[in-house]
């Protein structure tokens, strides 16, 4: 080992940075535990070897990632990970602000729909509203709020502005004022793929569920598990 100017001491060539795989790494003092911390050079990124507490190891986030898109609730998924309820989430909360929103096609077919939830107690109904591009299957906008024009008009808006095609909806009435008659539609049929989503939701999300004792407390973890779900 050679000492540098900076007065870190270079360690074997075979260590990596876990963040960016490089092998520029140098000692970086110890830490309030006395566990060795080492510096990348190259991501200015620091680490150590073996880390106490599970919610900082590397992969943590894609476990989250899957555990939430395969039906486990908030405390299965920190039971397993071994990381407490509320480090999961504000681990969701953070890994949602980092998804962004993709970008809608022109020219498309899609069908509207919305669902019923509940927030903090089963006497507040909240509605899921999402958009479902007839072709490709996937979910390229929603919102989350009361059943009203204003929470319908932020997916309907983004559909008009991508100059959709058609646009299928169910029976409510608020739909014939959000959307022009040449591209809106309600028929039999129409919205069938959006509707066998439903129950895709309901299935793979139990806060979702009508008959059940799990529900979302507060209206920033639904809307991040919804985009994690959605467009991850």
């Amino acid at each position: 080992m050679t000492k540098n100017p900076t007065s870190c001491f270079r360690i074997s060539d075979g260590k990596t940075c876990p963040n960016c795989k490089m092998i520029k790494i140098i000692k970086n003092g110890t830490t309030k535990n006395k566990k060795q911390q080492y510096y990348c050079k190259n991501c200015n990124k620091r680490f150590i070897e073996n880390y106490t507490y599970n919610a900082y190891l590397s992969d943590i986030n894609n476990k989250i990632i899957l555990f939430t898109k395969e039906e486990l609730g908030i405390r299965s998924t920190a039971r397993i990970l071994k990381i407490s309820t509320t480090t999961l989430l504000k681990r969701i909360i953070i890994i949602a602000k980092s998804i962004s929103q993709p970008i809608i096609s022109k020219g498309k077919t899609y069908e509207v729909d919305e669902m019923c939830t509940y927030i903090n107690h089963k006497r507040n109904f909240i509605w899921l509203v999402y958009a479902l591009d007839k072709d490709s299957k996937n979910v390229v906008s929603f919102n989350v709020g009361k059943r009203t024009n204003k929470t319908l008009s932020k997916v309907v808006d983004a559909l008009h502005l991508s100059d959709a095609k058609r646009i299928f909806t169910d029976g409510l009435k608020n739909y014939k004022y959000l959307i022009d008659k040449k591209f809106h539609s309600v028929k039999r049929f129409g919205t069938n793929y959006i509707e066998r989503k439903n129950l895709t939701l309901r299935t793979h999300l139990r806060r979702l569920n009508r008959r059940t004792i799990c529900f979302s407390k507060s209206m920033v973890v639904l809307v991040s598990i919804l985009k994690i779900y959605f467009w991850i």
